[in-house]
């Protein structure tokens, strides 16, 4: 036991005096750092040297990149040429806009034909129309003029499918026949410069156009039939079915294949409104409307005579 007890007694000065040792190194480490730092740290200037100094060589400089004259003038250009660029193309959405809107209002005179009043209104939608091409469409090619307008192509498509719809459509009522891109076209060339390329539609606006025709003969194939103009609406009914036929095989090769596609199906909705109102009228025909067709004057929709009801 004595003998234990000396080595634990032993062990323990040890421990002490280590303990002691490295609490010692600590604190003076810690203050010989401070006095490292107090010493070595950077003096201030007097005031007497700064006064002789002036504020700018004081401040920090910013820095400057060196470029030559000719870049500097080159990227001048390029933003005077993206401006004047800019400023063209609100321009032009602006003549899209109202190309748009004066071509809907075109369409919506030819709407208003029935088999009394068609050749007057046609007449007067063709005024209308002859208007958009002169005021609207003559303002969007003087903007276009002299510059690469396929650039600006989705600032003016909206209008010019617009246009063709309404043109169409037109010659549709008018003579029964589609009206192609070359004759468009022609009709566009008086408005622009001689001594520049004219503007023309290309293919892909020609055909976004002809497929939103669709929607507008199907709307008028039922006013037709509800008026008793079966042959009329059969007529548009083929003249439909044929547009689509035709599409369905250009439209996979298309670029702007998606609002091609989206297109499309709005056409097959349109050709089956078609067909079934025409198919109702020939199968259910007998039972509700005897008088289809007539020109009697106490003639309706049900077959009943509007004094009756």
């Amino acid at each position: 036991k004595k003998q234990k007890n000396h080595v634990f007694k032993k062990n323990s000065r040890f421990y002490m005096m280590n303990r002691k040792k490295i609490s010692n190194e600590r604190m003076y480490g810690t203050a010989f750092q401070k006095f490292l730092f107090i010493v070595m740290a950077p003096k201030p200037k007097s005031p007497r040297l700064l006064a002789g100094l002036k504020w700018e060589s004081i401040a920090k400089k910013p820095r400057m990149m060196v470029t030559d004259a000719s870049m500097a003038d080159a990227f001048r250009g390029y933003a005077e040429y993206l401006n004047n660029l800019n400023d063209k193309r609100e321009r032009v959405v602006k003549a899209s806009r109202d190309i748009t809107m004066n071509s809907k209002k075109v369409i919506f005179q030819v709407h208003r034909i029935s088999k009394h009043n068609k050749h007057e209104e046609l007449e007067k939608a063709e005024k209308d129309l002859r208007a958009v091409r002169e005021q609207h469409v003559s303002r969007l090619v003087k903007e276009l003029n002299g510059t690469d307008f396929w650039k600006l192509r989705r600032a003016y498509s909206p209008g010019v499918q617009e246009y063709v719809e309404a043109a169409t459509f037109c010659q549709f009522c008018r003579t029964g026949t589609l009206l192609n891109l070359d004759e468009i076209n022609a009709t566009f060339a008086p408005l622009s410069d001689p001594s520049t390329e004219p503007l023309q539609i290309n293919m892909l606006d020609y055909l976004l156009g002809l497929a939103d025709l669709t929607g507008e003969l199907m709307r008028l194939a039922i006013g037709r039939i509800s008026d008793g103009e079966l042959e009329f609406a059969e007529k548009i009914c083929t003249f439909v079915r044929d547009i689509h036929r035709e599409l369905t095989l250009v439209a996979p090769d298309m670029d702007d294949s998606y609002d091609m596609k989206t297109k499309m199906e709005t056409m097959l909705q349109s050709a089956m409104k078609i067909e079934n109102a025409i198919f109702s009228v020939h199968v259910r025909g007998s039972e509700y409307i005897p008088l289809l067709g007539s020109n009697e004057p106490n003639y309706s929709l049900l077959g009943v005579s509007d004094f009756e009801l």
